[in-house]
């Protein structure tokens, strides 16, 4: 099993430096060993998205800008084999934006998607976050950093769960 983090922002506004969350799960040996939950400041004080996150700037305001979140945060990445992330572009995107606007580096790991992952290791179609955790009993609390954070953990987790069967099974068959 893979060592790795799943992390969620959620976003302010259009810009991907506007992160407002972030939810990140650490997973070990197959499970979660470790979660972090943090409001942030954005960098703009006009918050567009509180009808899909329910985020407010009353929330935020008086939270630290990400600059001074990332330095606590950093270690989940560390001797991680990857990042995932359902919708990964995404939550690429404003991880770096974020690390750039502060001045820090990303963590270097690639980035898996859980939405593709769905699609071509679990065959589910749709696979928007909701729809997987539906499918598979996942508990979700959309659009809540670490909820979503964690469903994605359990997502990757599954898939290598199936991945390693689907080797069990060609290994008893060939052998």
């Amino acid at each position: 099993m893979s060592r790795f983090t799943a992390i969620d922002f959620e976003t302010a506004d259009y810009g991907r430096d506007s992160a407002c969350a972030v939810g990140l799960a650490r997973v070990e040996d197959g499970r979660v060993v470790k979660t972090a939950y943090r409001l942030i400041q954005p960098p703009r004080q006009d918050i567009r998205f509180t009808d899909i996150h329910g985020i407010t700037w009353e929330d935020v305001e008086n939270e630290p800008p990400f600059a001074e979140v990332w330095p606590g945060l950093a270690g989940f990445f560390e001797g991680a084999d990857f990042i995932a992330a359902h919708n990964a572009p995404f939550d690429k995107s404003v991880l770096y934006a974020c690390c750039a606007a502060a001045g820090f580096g990303a963590p270097p790991q690639p980035f898996i998607c859980t939405v593709k992952l769905s699609r071509t290791e679990l065959g589910l179609k749709p696979a928007t976050l909701s729809h997987v955790c539906h499918h598979l009993s996942i508990p979700l609390k959309h659009h809540n950093a670490l909820s979503d954070a964690e469903a994605c953990a359990k997502i990757m987790i599954t898939v290598e769960q199936v991945r390693a069967e689907k080797t069990r099974k060609k290994s008893s068959a060939g052998g």
